[in-house]
């Protein structure tokens, strides 16, 4: 595991416990037993006060996302970026079916005529190309280029807040 991948957006009704908070989780995620008691102790509030306000933030959607983040060729995995040529009245239901499959990791809108890309990441291409090809099916959409990863390149973005 490459470390904990952590998806937030900043929201003015945070304060400073919040974004130390924040600040802490984004590249430093204890991976022990109770990371919130050692986070809880690192800011010398409760680890409940940090359960509390992780919830919080969760349920406002400021943290969208707290979970592993591993390299998939590092377990046998491969990786491709996709893009679909969507019509705008198809779109909430494209980016529906597509988030149903379990290798989906990202999925967002481009102002582009390809304008919804997702990553997908599985056992083998052959996986993907099959789901890609079930996505067509049960969306009707058809213009989907497959762009596999030939070399991939991870950056670490650390946001003080």
């Amino acid at each position: 595991m490459r470390g904990f991948f952590i998806k937030l957006k900043i929201m003015p009704s945070m304060d400073d416990i919040d974004r130390k908070i924040l600040n802490k989780i984004q590249s430093n995620f204890p991976i022990i037993s109770r990371p919130c008691l050692s986070i809880a102790n690192d800011l010398a509030i409760s680890e409940d006060e940090v359960l509390k306000r992780l919830a919080r933030l969760k349920a406002k959607k400021i943290i969208r996302r707290i979970g592993g983040n591993f390299v998939p060729e590092k377990l046998g995995f491969v990786s491709t970026l996709c893009a679909a040529k969507v019509p705008e009245d198809m779109i909430k239901s494209f980016v529906k079916e597509v988030n149903g499959y379990p290798g989906v990791t990202h999925n967002y809108r481009r102002n582009n005529k390809y304008n919804i890309w997702f990553t997908f990441i599985a056992p083998s291409m052959d996986g993907i190309e099959a789901n890609l090809k079930k996505i067509s099916q049960q969306t009707g959409i058809t213009d989907i280029i497959n762009l596999p990863a030939t070399k991939v390149f991870k950056i670490n973005a650390h946001f003080e807040l």
